[in-house]
């Protein structure tokens, strides 16, 4: 049987119905589409804000998540944000790329200081936690070997070294005191003043002593409890040992010591020296004595005054003139020139500092050398010392010639033995100044000597 069709006034709202459900069906579908295609905001900012979104999601899943381990080669790699870098790499950030890269350190280079401390890396990936605890193990053994080496180094220690207590048990056993320098001087003091000592007692008091009394402080010491003055009445001994062992420790005692030197010269000292350098003494004692009357007289123009006054100079003419004293000439001859040029270097002094009366200068200025030394003939002593052979006894010489040749000029002249030594010994030192030169030495010491003799002939023409 055929079908019946429906009637057209039915067929209109079936197809209105079916409008409708297709409009909502639309509808529906571009609801759920992606809101940014359509939403009315600017597309750059929704990208920054979805970048950051990423960016956080990220370093949350570090925290959480499994880290993954970073193999490095030889070569340069990028790094992937949350690799774990094994120890020892060389990391660096390229600046073109802005990426951070890493490869192998050179071979060996940090293989010793490395060893045992590596990451585990076996495993292809690390936890935060697992990173926490290697680098405290690393810390750990870190401080373990630094206490092995002070365990060492202190058992060393202790190896070499006794402790304290220990060295102070011993001594006191041995009924040993350590003295401090003040009481050990005055030990020998006592010893050397003591009646019931020996010669021999007395000489190694005096000799113990010379050693301490180098020191200033020391020095000064032994003033403050007399010894000073015991030590000078020993220049008074009858045993030449004794005199000489006691100038011995004066002369330690005066060196560039100012307070040591007033005491001395007020206790009498200067004349003593003096007396023994006059008198018959043997070399060795007179040696020793010079040295003190020296230490005495440099750089204090109040005993240089004294020394003038006591017929000092005459005692050391009669002294270079005796036979077999050519070593205290020399001796001699250079005080003269020290205290010579003392004097100057004074003068010298006081037009630098444009002072126009400094109390050190009005004491040099009293002191009158440079006449004494005409009257008592030390121009000819000098001149003639200069045939001494050695060639340091001609220098020394040399430089007293030179600063006595205002005072002494007309002796020179007119002494003719000066004359002909000084030609032999110009011919002599430009021989030697020659070999000098030949050996690559331009100023040699004989070529220096050579400009003290023609320096000398010049002013002498």
């Amino acid at each position: 049987m055929a079908p019946q069709s429906l009637p057209s006034s039915r067929m209109a709202p079936l197809a209105l119905l079916l409008g409708l459900l297709m409009a909502a069906c639309f509808t529906f579908c571009l609801s759920h589409q992606n809101p940014k295609e359509f939403a009315l905001t600017n597309p750059e900012k929704s990208s920054t804000k979805e970048t950051e979104r990423k960016e956080t999601k990220a370093e949350e899943e570090l925290d959480a998540e499994v880290l993954e381990v970073f193999y490095p080669t030889h070569e340069w790699q990028a790094l992937r944000p949350g690799q774990a870098v094994p120890a020892g790499s060389h990391v660096r950030l390229n600046l073109q790329t802005g990426e951070r890269e890493a490869k192998l350190q050179s071979e060996d280079k940090f293989r010793n200081n490395l060893k045992g401390k590596r990451l585990d890396i076996n495993t292809n990936t690390y936890t935060s936690q697992d990173l926490k605890s290697a680098l405290a193990k690393f810390k750990e053994g870190a401080e373990m070997e630094s206490s092995k080496k002070d365990k060492a180094r202190q058992a060393e220690v202790k190896r070499l070294f006794r402790p304290i207590e220990e060295l102070k048990k011993d001594l006191n056993e041995l009924n040993v005191v350590i003295e401090t320098d003040m009481q050990i001087m005055v030990r020998l003091i006592n010893k050397f003043n003591s009646s019931s000592s020996s010669l021999e007692e007395k000489i190694a008091a005096l000799f113990d002593l010379e050693y301490y009394v180098h020191q200033m402080d020391n020095a000064q010491d032994l003033l403050s409890f007399g010894g000073l003055q015991v030590v000078i009445n020993g220049l008074n001994s009858t045993e030449p040992l004794v005199k000489e062992y006691a100038a011995f420790v004066l002369g330690a005692a005066f060196s560039s010591n100012p307070k040591v030197q007033v005491e001395a010269v007020e206790g009498g000292a200067l004349q003593k020296l003096l007396v023994i350098l006059a008198t018959e003494q043997p070399f060795t004692a007179k040696k020793k004595v010079l040295f003190a009357l020296c230490s005495l007289l440099r750089h204090f123009p109040y005993a240089q005054r004294q020394f003038l006054k006591l017929g000092g100079l005459q005692v050391l003419r009669s002294l270079v003139q005796e036979k077999g004293t050519e070593v205290l000439a020399v001796r001699v001859v250079t005080l003269l020139y020290d205290l010579v040029t003392e004097k100057m270097f004074a003068e010298e002094e006081a037009e630098l500092t444009q002072e126009t009366s400094p109390e050190k200068l009005q004491q040099y200025r009293q002191v009158h050398l440079l006449p004494g030394l005409r009257e008592q003939g030390w121009c000819e002593i000098t001149a003639h010392l200069l045939a001494l052979p050695e060639h340091d006894a001609r220098e020394k010489v040399l430089q007293t010639l030179g600063v006595l040749l205002a005072t002494c000029r007309d002796h020179y002249r007119q002494d003719p033995q000066l004359s002909r030594t000084l030609a032999s010994l110009q011919v002599e030192y430009q021989a030697l100044a020659s070999l000098e030169l030949q050996d690559g030495e331009d100023e040699g010491y004989f070529r220096e000597l050579l400009g003290s003799v023609n320096s000398l002939l010049k002013e002498l023409r």
